[in-house]
């Protein structure tokens, strides 16, 4: 017999769903703005496919677009870096998630931003499971639904330089960031690390300003220089005690 959704486990449902359908709509402009740096339609789909992590592929495009193939090192360098949060999440849904070897590698392509945040916003261990499982799907199938739609669009638009859209990876990249930039230690790390990447960008070959960002921003996040406890928490900063154990 099934068991009946509590009021909790019903809200984390809802969330999930609002959550990552929001989430996936920005996969259209990951695949236009793929198309536009080189990508053809199936490479842009299998990277949405196989790296799925909206921060590295924008990051990824981004430099791709500015340098070329030259710059495909550093690309993926800058990329994989972005993609290293996701490890640090796995250890916070390790017990939200259960034993199981396939529910496990399930999850370990699920595991991003938007599945943790709602997740680990649940008290009941059900509901966070449900906030997860919900999330995660949703934003994996409709992200690449809307890759594949913005890789076609693209595709059809063809030199995006002609229409000044030339720029518009970044901006989608720091639409991502932006809502995120609540506490005062995001504030920082974000300026500290926008500074350093302007700075050098004139003198360094295209993704290496970024990576140069990425060492500041680990060790202002590592040191926490900025952080106060009057920080609003945001859904990435969510404690572990706020799990219940199943």
């Amino acid at each position: 017999m099934r068991q009946e959704r509590t009021s909790e486990e019903r809200a984390a449902a809802r969330s999930g769903w609002a959550v990552g359908i929001a989430t996936a709509l920005y996969g259209i402009s990951f695949g236009a703005l793929a198309t536009a740096s080189g990508l053809d339609v199936w490479q842009a789909c299998v990277l949405s496919l196989v790296m799925f992590s909206g921060g590295s592929q924008f990051a990824l495009i981004g430099i791709l677009a500015s340098g070329g193939a030259a710059a495909g090192g550093t690309a993926i360098a800058s990329a994989a870096l972005l993609g290293v949060r996701n490890s640090f999440y796995a250890l916070r849904l390790s017990r939200i998630i259960g034993p199981g070897f396939w529910r496990r590698t399930a999850a370990t392509q699920l595991t991003i931003d938007e599945s943790t945040a709602v997740a680990t916003a649940q008290t009941q261990p059900r509901a966070q499971r449900i906030g997860f499982w919900v999330t995660g799907l949703v934003v994996y199938v409709g992200w690449n639904i809307m890759t594949l739609a913005g890789a076609l669009l693209g595709d059809l638009i063809g030199d995006v330089k002609a229409y000044g859209l030339d720029a518009a990876a970044a901006a989608a990249f720091l639409g991502l960031l932006w809502p995120r930039l609540k506490a005062r230690q995001t504030q920082a790390v974000a300026v500290a690390g926008g500074f350093v990447a302007t700075l050098l960008t004139p003198f360094l070959t295209p993704g290496l300003p970024v990576l140069a960002a990425a060492v500041v921003a680990i060790v202002l996040g590592v040191l926490n220089l900025f952080g106060t406890r009057d920080d609003p928490p945001h859904p990435e900063a969510i404690p572990m005690e706020r799990e219940v154990e199943p």
